[in-house]
């Protein structure tokens, strides 16, 4: 199993920039994907993006590929979304999720962290 803590959402001008970390405890992750999702307020959750985290490939939605980056670090067991250029429409409660390379929906999701993006 796969325990999952997201953390560094705040309210934010639009424009700024945040980072979120997601602290990953448990098993080993090397066969793992690690994504971001998001809720918009009264929308579907949506992914965002992942990281396949043995090799650090990674892929992104296309509503956020060149404003968002997600990252790793091996040693602390986290992942990253650093977001920059943020817009109103980003405001969502974000969520950390891994999945198993072998199943085909994500098996563990973190609580999610609120970002505010103020215009």
């Amino acid at each position: 199993q796969v325990q999952l803590a997201e953390s560094g959402g705040r309210l934010v001008q639009a424009g700024g920039s945040l980072r979120l970390s997601c602290a990953a405890s448990g098993e080993s992750l090397n066969w793992y994907r690690l994504g971001w999702f998001r809720q918009p307020p009264g929308k579907a959750r949506e992914f965002i993006a992942a990281i396949f985290w043995r090799v650090g490939s990674t892929d992104y939605a296309d509503s956020v590929e060149g404003r968002f980056t997600i990252s790793r670090d091996n040693a602390q067991n986290t992942v990253y979304l650093q977001m920059n250029s943020l817009k109103s429409e980003d405001t969502a409660v974000y969520y950390c999720a891994a999945r198993r390379l072998s199943s085909a929906a994500y098996n563990y999701w973190g609580q999610g962290t609120q970002v505010t993006v103020s215009s």
